[in-house]
């Protein structure tokens, strides 16, 4: 069973609450449409998914986390929308408690790069899934990640982030990984895509580089670090320093990819 890394510290859910269906599953919204029932593993605190209950309406979106804390951020989300068509779950995404074919549109944004199994998931995901639905997933990939200037601490962010993370039981380069895990899961009409988050505008920079700069020495990711020995208090606070620094460059850049893929049942 794997940990998820980041955990729900507020550096964390800042970035979390960023998400939107346009920044970050454009890909899927082809296929989403009134009368629509979604399945949102994953949800997080529930940007996504209201964006999801707005596009289906009257169907329903369900939305699923690990524990009733989790749930509770997206609950208060939806809430503050005034959103009716939105259901409320906790489960494993390895074994979902739902009957087979129930959905027609299962839904998990960054999420397999944090599971113990990603093929079993996916096939849990299909599963439920009904004929001639929609499997999207969408998960980044973290070797893939570039930036301007090159900063020697921000090497050794992604370095420590890849080994907490991979330490934690998942797999951060999940994005290049995506067919492959849908292959090995018995899916066989695949679509696989690849869209960037890219921070280039001074307000972008600060709010994304501001974001790592606390989230580095406060989030479950750095009280991991320090726990195991992967990193000291010394080394976390030089790599907020850098975040900052690259933050404050007026020539600074930085580019995610993300790897998608669209599988149909």
């Amino acid at each position: 069973m794997a940990t998820y890394t980041h955990g729900h510290h507020e550096s964390v859910l800042r970035s979390h609450r960023w998400r939107t269906a346009e920044n970050s599953a454009e890909y899927l919204l082809p296929h989403l449409s009134s009368g629509v029932t979604v399945l949102d593993i994953g949800c997080g605190p529930g940007t996504i998914t209201g964006d999801f209950a707005s596009l289906v309406t009257p169907a329903r979106v369900t939305a699923l986390e690990v524990t009733e804390d989790a749930l509770n951020l997206a609950r208060a989300e939806i809430a503050r929308r005034g959103l009716t068509n939105v259901d409320f779950a906790v489960g494993d995404v390895h074994r979902l408690d739902f009957a087979d074919d129930t959905f027609d549109v299962v839904h998990a944004h960054q999420v397999l790069q944090h599971v113990g199994d990603p093929v079993a998931a996916l096939r849990e995901m299909r599963r439920v899934t009904r004929p001639g639905g929609i499997i999207g997933v969408r998960d980044s990939d973290y070797a893939a990640f570039t930036w301007y200037p090159q900063l020697p601490a921000l090497d050794e962010w992604l370095d420590l982030y890849q080994r907490v993370a991979r330490g934690n039981g998942g797999e951060p380069d999940a994005g290049r990984r995506l067919l492959a895990w849908a292959h090995a899961a018995g899916l066989t009409d695949v679509t696989a895509t690849s869209s960037t988050w890219c921070f280039a505008t001074p307000a972008d920079r600060q709010w994304w580089g501001g974001m790592w700069a606390d989230r580095i020495l406060k989030s479950q990711m750095a009280d991991t670090a320090e726990r195991t020995g992967a990193a000291t208090r010394d080394d976390l606070t030089r790599i907020s320093a850098a975040w900052q620094q690259w933050a404050a460059d007026p020539d600074g850049w930085m580019s995610l990819l993300h790897g998608e893929i669209v599988a149909r049942v």
